[in-house]
């Protein structure tokens, strides 16, 4: 759990309102501009590329350092391997003491950032000015960067007018050709005195020796150029093969980091340039490059985290974020933001820094989706937090919910009470609108789903199912909020296979599928249920098991893999039902769909898509069809329908201040489509949308695919039944 300190950081960021400002502007344009970069460019061929370069540079690092350092070595250069950020440290200020350096320029360097350099120069008595524009501002004001790329992102032109008011001969004014035109004049003077250039590099070439830098402003080139020292500080996992190899991600980085075709500059320096000096001489200048570890290695040992050297830093993650999108990335607390920052800050600064921006993720996927690396970054985030969850214990009321959860007869015992006892709440409704004292906060921007009445384990066998001469056999998983508080659900799967010829059964030693204990850090627990739900399935005896929930899908198909590797005849089970379990929608589909048909009456519907369900499994299109074969159905395209509803299990209950303002942008894209209904296929989005508009829009309903299908399709038989 997020201690306050952190909670207070990320009250602070969501009451600033120039800060959501900017950072919702980039936002909204960034995905429209990345797609149109894109245009006519196959992004998952380089994708490809990138991964097959990198991830070779990676298995063959100490090869491509040696490469490296030779070819550079015999270009003029001085390479030094530093093991650690103190070491690199170390390296350059006994060089700036040995060669008189008292004025040092640099441009952006992230490793520099990470090793705190200016500071250890600066305590030796040496005047160090950053070059690049937004590190210059940031360095006038005192802050770190919020962003891999574009460091000072988080602030305005009027921001930026006071900060140069406050350290310049002259007042400011908030116009952006003029502040750039203020920060040349007096930048320009400090290349000229500079000593030593800093830099870092984007890619460092095995074969020739080569850095590269791919960056907006020509002060990179004149911090290589201009002072008689010049060091190159870069982090191994930097290095790729050949020449050819670095135009991939030449293609990818400008695209996926600003939406642009290519930058202004990309400079390539393969050895020492001449240095001029002011007596009229002319000499090579001295040329260092130091190829810095502090923590690479052992983040790549480790087989969850391996795949980081993949990573560009193109910061597209942080660009296409939610969370971030709300609180920038100094709520991130070091020098690297984002989810691909949380996992760096991890290994190449401490777990503890990384503790609490961990749980600043929503699990939504969509930073997979854009990585040009093809990292899972929300897979690793969950590792880490499993990790922290067993080393360092959970909070005792996390602990304990999750006990109860992981005990089924204990657990639905609860829930059936709860049935009973919510009854002063929901007023005969089927949501609970207000809550008393302490909990009244849960209910006061979204409604909460009431506890069915009667369970859907208790429904499943009054449910008569006329399927003559079965195709098959498909065990129904309903997860826990299909089977006590969406029934409905359950009863629109089963009508749907059996329309399409098979038999449903419910196995009862089914439970939760763990996702609360793995995306909170309990990895007993979820082992504990992924167990369970095995051999409560019994799927070597069905033909399918079919889940209404994403999360739950995800959890048959990929966790309980995972969960329970180390134990052989188990892994076996959990294999066979990873095979056989299916998506409503995607089983359904893949059976051949349903007829046509339904009652005729015009309904206008838009649709949302699940996180998992889009971006995990890739359903998006079946559900669809599904929905446009329904007579009288007028499907309604939704802007952003894959943008995250902000409900992410437990991260609602956590961090409600975050999961509100996700939640009110997908409110108003729905009420901008004008559709009567919201149809989902995850049970957790339901939960959430339909809170959020029983709150604000309560004649729009919502519903889950399933549902609807049985409402649209079976009305007519309903109304038989009643009579």
């Amino acid at each position: 759990m997020a201690d306050k300190q952190f909670k207070k950081k990320i009250s602070d960021a969501l009451e600033n309102d120039v800060l959501r400002g900017a950072l919702g502007r980039f936002g909204d344009t960034y995905i429209t501009a990345r797609e149109k970069a894109y245009e006519g460019y196959d992004f998952p061929s380089i994708r490809e590329n990138i991964v097959k370069v990198k991830s070779y540079a990676a298995s063959h690092l100490d090869e491509m350092i040696d490469q490296f350092e030779k070819a550079a070595t015999a270009r003029g250069a001085k390479v030094f391997r530093a093991a650690s950020g103190e070491d690199a440290k170390k390296y350059i200020s006994d060089l700036a003491k040995q060669q008189g350096v008292k004025r040092v320029v640099k441009s952006k360097s992230m490793a520099s950032e990470e090793i705190s350099l200016n500071k250890a120069l600066m305590a030796e008595g040496i005047d160090v000015q950053e070059s690049d524009l937004g590190e210059w501002i940031l360095q006038l004001a005192g802050q770190h960067p919020s962003h891999m790329v574009m460091p000072a992102i988080h602030m305005t032109k009027e921001e930026v007018a006071d900060v140069f008011s406050g350290h310049l001969d002259r007042v400011s004014q908030p116009v952006i050709t003029e502040l750039v035109k203020t920060a040349r004049v007096e930048l320009r003077k400090k290349f000229l005195e500079a000593d030593m250039g800093i830099s870092g590099a984007n890619m460092a070439i095995a074969e020739t020796g080569t850095l590269m830098m791919v960056t907006n402003e020509g002060n990179a080139r004149l911090t290589s150029t201009l002072p008689r020292v010049h060091v190159f500080l870069v982090g191994i996992e930097k290095l790729v093969p050949k020449f050819e190899d670095a135009t991939h991600i030449l293609q990818a980085l400008p695209r996926s980091a600003t939406a642009q075709q290519i930058t202004s500059y990309v400079t390539m320096v393969t050895g020492p340039t001449p240095a001029y000096y002011q007596d009229g001489s002319v000499k090579d200048k001295e040329f260092h490059i130091i190829l810095m570890d502090n923590g690479r290695r052992k983040m790549y040992n480790d087989p969850k985290f391996k795949k980081t050297f993949q990573c560009i830093r193109c910061a597209s993650c942080l660009n296409v974020c939610p969370a971030f999108q709300l609180v920038g990335g100094h709520v991130y607390g070091h020098i690297y933001t984002g989810g691909i920052g949380t996992i760096l800050t991890n290994f190449l600064n401490s777990e503890n820094d990384a503790k609490n921006p961990q749980n600043l993720c929503l699990q939504c996927g969509k930073c997979s989706e854009v990585c040009p690396g093809n990292l899972d970054i929300p897979e690793m985030i969950l590792e880490l937090r499993n990790r922290m969850g067993e080393k360092q214990g959970l909070p005792f009321t996390q602990k304990f919910a999750l006990d109860v959860v992981s005990n089924r007869r204990l657990f639905h015992s609860l829930l059936r009470v709860a049935s009973k006892a919510q009854k002063p709440f929901t007023k005969g409704q089927p949501v609970i609108r207000h809550l008393p004292l302490f909990l009244s906060g849960m209910t006061e921007k979204k409604s909460l789903p009431a506890v069915a009445d009667i369970p859907f384990r208790d429904v499943f066998k009054t449910i008569k199912q006329d399927v003559k001469s079965p195709k098959g056999k498909v065990a129904l998983y309903s997860g826990c909020l299909i089977d006590f508080v969406y029934p409905r659900i359950g009863e629109g799967v089963i009508s749907a296979l059996n329309e399409k010829g098979y038999e449903v059964v419910f196995p009862e030693g089914q439970s939760c599928c763990g996702a609360p204990a793995t995306y909170m850090g309990d990895r007993n627990n979820a082992r504990k249920l992924a167990k369970m739900n095995i051999e409560a399935l019994d799927a070597e005896n069905v033909d399918y098991v079919v889940s209404a929930c994403p999360t739950c899908t995800h959890a048959l198909k990929d966790s309980f893999l995972e969960l329970v590797e180390d134990d052989p005849a188990l892994a076996a089970r959990a294999a066979e039902l990873s095979r056989k379990s299916f998506d409503f929608s995607k089983l359904l589909s893949d059976l051949g769909g349903l007829e046509p048909g339904g009652d005729g009456v015009p309904l206008k519907v838009t649709y949302h898509d699940s996180c998992h369900l889009k971006r995990k499994m890739g359903v998006f299109a079946e559900q669809r069809k599904l929905l446009s074969d329904t007579k009288g159905v007028e499907l309604i395209e939704m802007k952003e329908s894959d943008r995250c509803c902000g409900f992410a299990g437990s991260y609602s209950i956590k961090f409600p201040e975050l999961s509100e303002p996700i939640l009110e942008r997908k409110l108003n894209n729905i009420e901008e489509t004008g559709a009567e209904v919201v149809a989902v296929d995850c049970p957790g989005c339901l939960m959430q949308i339909s809170g959020g508009l029983d709150k604000r829009n309560p004649n729009i309903k919502v519903i889950h695919t399933a549902e609807l299908l049985f409402e649209k399709r079976n009305k007519k038989k309903q109304k038989g039944n009643k009579k």
